[in-house]
This record gives structure tokens, C-alpha cells and sequence, in this order.
């Protein structure tokens, strides 16, 4: 049996402890996780495991001849050869023992020794069963799997982007059949098809590993126990992701009930200090007091970051009509001769959250920046309806956030003043925490700028949210925050991504896109799921649309013959409606105006609400909440005019 383990390992960068007398064994069969807050050590364990770093002190003992393959986050890069070629380096190792094989079949020749057959037969029952001799069948499977085309086989690698370099470097190390796989985010640049492919791939795996990814489902279908490293000390905890999380739940309420005491301790004997350090008469209780309170910060408790609730809601959602928008026939091409999009039917209302999928190069990145209006170049017609603010974020959203400014000074720049408060509980969400937030712009990270743009985007006060790929680069902590606050959004949705956890707890309808064909389906994405498992059981027809494709069909339709009819109507009876329409524009921006200016007032009153001296005291606490009252009957009120006017001017 394989293995490779640490015995009391320590390793610090400077003061900081990043291991503490850390002791892990991984063998043949493991399937584990390493989980802990950014910065926790994640990767270096993985590394000095790998045998790329040495620790400070301690043991690394790994079984002789066993086979570890490591990926590193990123920063892999091929050049000079052909995939396929690349792909073979990956079973170097059994060239070299198919090398040794071939020498000692030369040397028994001469020299027939007990102990040269038993090593020749070693040698050749070792490559036997790792399957080397089967190794083009494996390169292609493999590749295949994390979505290579075999068009892609003879294309020379230094022509592939960056994501598609690490998806090379993933595809070697699995197809070497190693004996321990350490795997730093294998999942950061699969799309969806190609995490489910490596999902079934770990899951009959052989050997052992251990990897580090903030994808839930993925781990909950991977693996069957998890490492957490905190504060340089790592401890095990059997089961999947989600029931690492229940327990770890239950201790970290233990946890904050010691933290809360422990703080108010400090407080304490700090207020003492500070009151009476200075009077001759308190000086010995003063000192006293000092050597308790070092005593405490020497064994002072921390909160893992990865695991404080931090909750955010976003701007309210400007009104908008029932209907966000309506596409008929839509169709986009790049080339002029296949469409990507082909004649695209849907009716989109308001409150639906949208998941578009569908393999790579289905057009679905392609879709959402027509829906955004940056890509115009399209045939077809595209209209947003009454009232709908759009709000658009991409992986290119990054490029736009330049600037010498801090993050937090950027932040308070664009977001409205009652959330200005909680700025710094929204950057902690988006993993930017304790003096993160005084860096400048310009030295931030790709990632870290796709996070600002983000977050910058859901602090503006839209209701149509059009998002491609909004949890890269974000832990799984800050998706569970953005996937809260994204539930709670009281507009529409739109969004691409490739975490199913993220889609399932998100999505109420599905758009599949095939090259030049669409289906939609009305329901959440296990249910999609569902329909697909079926149609590849045979028990549903693989080319019936779903009911709601035929219902936006019809909604199409109708809205075909309202505008045939008013383009009969009479000359005079067109301005009677031009003016009547007018009217109501007015009425409805009026009523609108109103809304948002009795919401902020609302917001400065819970902000007022919030202040100690008014909360603290009954009777201005009490009046505060009588006006707050008083104003959300006003804004239910102005709500059910808007929703009249609104409904009259659609």
C-alpha cells in the first residue's frame, strides 16, 4: 500500500506559525479534503506533502517507488509540442521501467539469478497493472473528459489560454496513475461537464488524495473525510463536506460563547489598567492585573474567518414591470454563416432566476452580452421591459478598475450611504479583510479586481442582474454569502456558472443552450437534471420542449397581434394613446421618485435606530420605530399605485 505521511511537522514564515506539529498519513484509498480560511496554509501544506518545500522541523516519510502527482493552483504552461505529445510525458516513469525491464532482460541472458527474475518480474507486473501499456487510450479518454476535442490533439500547446494550460497539467496528472494525488483547485477552469467528468474520475480512482477546492457539491461527491487547517494546527474530521460543516458548526458556537468571554475579560482587566495603571496606590493591582491580561493574549481565541456569518442585502430593486424582457428570434454569428444563437424565443418575468447552460462554446457567454446590450451585433428582436435597470458582470468587469485609491475609498465612493456601515463586513465577505481594504487598486490581483467589480455591482440599485461566472474566484463561504444575498435580491436574474451547489441553490428556470438550438425549462436545476436523466433513459422524448418554451411562444404571439393592431389604429386615435402613454410615464416616475424617497428615508431612520444612544433609550427608540412603521405603510401604499399605473401603461 502507497503512502506518503508527516510526523510532527512545523513550518513558520517569520513570527507567524503557518503548521504546528502537524501529523497526517495519506495512503492507497484516501479521499480527503483540506479546507481553512485564505491564507490558513492550504497550499503550503500541500507543497512540503508534494516534497517542494521543506518543513522547519519534523518528518516527511513517503513509501519507496510510490508515485505522487501534484497541480498547483495555477502558472503551469506548455509550449513546444503537440497535445498529444504533451500528454505522453505524463508516462515518462514507465519508459523508465519498461528501460529497466529491457536491461535486466539482457543481463538474465547471462546471468539467470533468483533475485534478477524476481525484480524482472516486479518490474513488469507493476507496469502490467498500472495500465501504461493502455496509455493512448488513456491520454484520450482523459482528455476527452476534461473537454479536449481530438481536433485539439495534434494542436501545438503553446496556443492554448491559460485555463485550458492548467486543464493540460490536471489532465497529466491524472492519466500517470499515480499513487497519491495532490490536487491544489483542480476545479478553478473546468465548466460544468468537465467537474462532473473528474467528479466520477475521483470517485473510481484507485489510489489516494487529497485536494483543496471551494466547490461543496463537488466535495460532497468526492471525498470522505476533511483536514482543517487553523491556526497551523490541522485536525480530521470524518464524513463529506456538509457533515464537516454541521459539526464544525457546533463547535465554532462553543467557540465564539469562550471568544465573547474571553473579550469581555480583556475588556475588563484592560479598563483597570487603563483607569488605575498611573495612581501610585493601584500600582501593584495594576501590574497584577497586566501579567492576567498577557497571560490571556498569549492563549487569545481566534474565530475562523471562514466560518463567521456575515450576511448582506442588496440596494432595494427599483420597480419594474411583470414582464423584464421578451426576445423573438434572436440569432447571433461570428463568422457570418453559423449562428451560435438561432431564432431565440423567451419571455422573461419578473422574480426568475435563469440559469443559462450548455458545453463551452454553446453561446452562452455570447447571450448574456446581447442581454446587457454590449454586444448589439445580433438579428432578431430584444427589448427590456417597463422600469428595468440592468446591472452586467464579467470576467472582463475587471479591466475596469483602475486607480490609486484604497479599496475601501472606492467602495464608500459608489456605494449608497446606508450601507456604507457595512462596507467592511461586505469586503471581509468577498475575502478581503483586516488591512486588505487599504490597499491600493493598482496592485491588486486579476482576482481580487473581478471581486471589487463585483461587489461594486451589487451595491447599485438595479432589478435585472446578468452575471457570467460571478463565483470565480471567490471561497466557498463568500459564495455562500453572494448566494444568500442573490436569493433575497427582490429583482431578476440571469447567470453562468459552472459551481452546481451555486446553481441548484439559485436557479427557478433553465435555458439550455445547444450549438444553433435552445430548450427552457421551468424549474429549478435538479429538475432540469431530471429531464435530462429521463431523456437518456428513453423515458422522455429528447426533442420536447418543455411547456414554458411554448408559453413564451405564445406570449411572442400576442404581443405580435397587439402591435399589428396598433398599427391599424387611426391617426387620431394614436395620439389619444401617445398622450395617454405619456401620462402614465409620468405618473410612474412620479410614484417611483416617491419610493425611493421614502425608502431612504426609512434607511436613515434604521440607521438612526442602530445608534446607541437612541436604542438605549425606550422612548426615542420607540418614536423612531413609530415613524418607521409610518413610513412602510406609505411605501406599501405607493407600491399598490405603482403596480395600477404600471399594469395600465404595459
Amino acid at each position: 500500500m502507497a503512502f506518503v505521511q508527516f510526523s510532527q511537522v512545523s513550518l513558520a514564515f517569520g513570527d507567524r506559525d503557518i503548521l504546528k506539529d502537524v501529523s497526517v498519513n495519506l495512503q492507497t484509498g484516501t479521499k480527503a479534503a483540506l479546507t481553512g480560511a485564505n491564507g490558513a496554509g492550504k497550499s503550503t501544506l500541500i507543497k512540503i506533502m508534494a516534497g517542494l518545500i521543506e518543513p522547519d522541523s519534523g518528518k516527511r516519510i513517503a513509501q519507496k517507488d510510490a508515485r505522487i502527482a501534484y497541480l498547483p493552483q495555477s502558472g503551469l504552461v506548455h509550449h513546444g509540442c503537440t497535445l498529444r505529445e504533451e500528454a505522453d510525458k505524463a508516462f515518462l516513469w514507465g519508459y523508465e521501467v519498461q528501460a529497466q525491464i529491457d536491461k535486466i532482460g539482457d543481463e538474465l541472458k547471462t546471468n539467470s539469478t533468483p533475485a534478477l527474475l524476481e525484480r524482472h518480474y516486479e518490474l513488469m507486473t507493476k507496469l502490467e497493472e498500472s495500465g501504461w501499456h493502455r496509455r493512448a487510450t488513456m491520454a484520450e479518454s482523459v482528455l476527452l473528459g476534461l473537454g479536449f476535442s481530438k481536433e485539439d490533439f495534434d494542436k501545438q500547446t503553446d496556443l492554448f489560454s491559460g485555463g485550458w494550460q492548467m486543464r493540460i497539467a490536471l489532465a497529466k496528472a491524472l492519466m500517470g496513475s499515480p499513487d497519491i494525488l495532490l490536487l491544489d483547485e483542480p476545479t478553478n477552469y473546468l465548466d460544468l461537464e468537465a467537474r462532473e467528468w473528474l467528479e466520477k474520475f475521483l470517485s473510481d480512482f484507485a489510489g489516494g488524495f487529497l485536494l483543496v477546492s471551494h466547490d461543496r457539491y463537488f466535495l460532497d461527491h468526492t471525498i470522505n473525510e476533511v483536514y482543517e487547517l487553523f491556526g497551523g494546527d490541522l485536525k480530521r474530521y470524518p464524513g463529506n463536506f456538509t457533515h464537516y460543516e454541521k459539526v464544525r458548526e457546533v463547535e465554532l458556537q462553543t467557540l465564539i460563547a469562550s471568544y465573547e468571554q474571553q473579550q469581555q475579560e480583556i475588556e475588563h482587566l484592560q479598563s483597570f489598567i487603563d483607569r488605575f495603571g498611573v495612581k501610585a496606590t493601584k500600582a501593584a493591582q495594576a501590574q497584577e492585573r497586566q501579567k492576567q491580561l498577557d497571560k490571556i493574549l498569549a492563549n487569545k481565541i481566534e474565530i475562523p474567518e471562514s466560518l463567521k456569518k456575515i450576511h448582506f442585502k442588496f440596494p432595494a430593486a427599483p420597480h419594474a414591470g411583470n414582464i423584464v424582457l421578451t426576445l423573438e428570434s434572436l440569432s447571433k454569428s461570428y463568422d457570418g454563416v453559423t449562428n451560435v444563437i438561432d431564432k431565440l424565443d423567451l419571455v422573461l418575468e419578473n422574480g426568475e432566476r435563469m440559469v443559462v447552460a450548455g458545453r463551452n462554446g454553446a453561446g452562452k457567454s455570447t447571450l448574456l452580452r446581447v442581454l446587457a446590450e454590449v454586444d448589439k451585433n445580433y438579428t432578431g428582436s430584444f427589448k427590456l421591459g417597463s422600469g428595468v435597470k440592468v446591472g452586467y458582470f464579467s470576467q472582463d468587469s475587471a479591466e475596469s478598475i483602475k486607480g490609486s485609491e484604497t479599496i475601501l475609498e472606492r467602495l464608500e465612493n459608489h456605494a449608497p450611504l446606508e450601507l456604507i456601515p457595512r462596507l467592511r463586513d461586505m469586503l471581509g465577505a468577498f475575502l478581503f479583510r483586516g488591512d486588505d481594504v487599504f490597499k491600493s487598486i493598482d496592485v491588486l490581483s486579476g482576482g481580487e479586481k473581478s471581486r471589487i467589480a463585483l461587489l461594486e455591482l451589487l451595491l447599485r440599485p438595479v432589478n435585472l442582474l446578468i452575471l457570467d461566472e460571478p463565483t470565480n474566484h471567490l471561497d466557498m463561504h463568500s459564495k455562500d454569502v453572494l448566494l444568500q444575498a442573490l436569493k433575497d435580491f427582490g429583482g431578476t436574474v440571469i447567470f453562468v456558472s459552472h459551481d452546481r451547489g451555486f446553481i441548484e441553490g439559485l436557479a427557478t428556470k433553465v435555458l439550455e443552450l445547444t450549438p444553433g438550438k435552445h430548450r427552457e425549462f421551468k424549474g429549478d436545476y435538479f429538475y432540469y437534471m431530471q429531464r435530462l436523466e429521463d431523456e437518456a433513459n428513453g423515458t422522455v422524448g429528447a426533442s420536447s420542449f418543455d411547456t414554458s418554451t411554448q408559453q413564451s411562444k405564445k406570449i411572442v404571439e400576442e404581443k405580435k397581434v397587439e402591435t399589428v393592431s396598433a398599427g391599424k389604429a387611426s391617426y387620431e386615435e394614436q395620439k389619444r394613446i401617445a398622450a395617454e402613454k405619456a401620462k402614465l410615464e409620468r405618473a410612474v416616475k412620479k410614484i417611483e421618485d416617491a419610493i425611493a424617497k421614502a425608502e431612504e428615508e426609512k434607511a436613515h431612520l434604521e440607521t438612526e435606530l442602530s445608534r446607541p444612544k437612541v436604542y438605549s433609550n425606550g422612548e426615542k427608540a420607540k418614536a423612531v420605530q413609530q415613524k418607521i412603521a409610518a413610513i412602510e405603510e406609505q411605501i406599501s401604499s405607493l407600491e399598490a399605485d405603482w403596480e395600477e399605473a404600471a399594469s395600465k401603461l404595459e
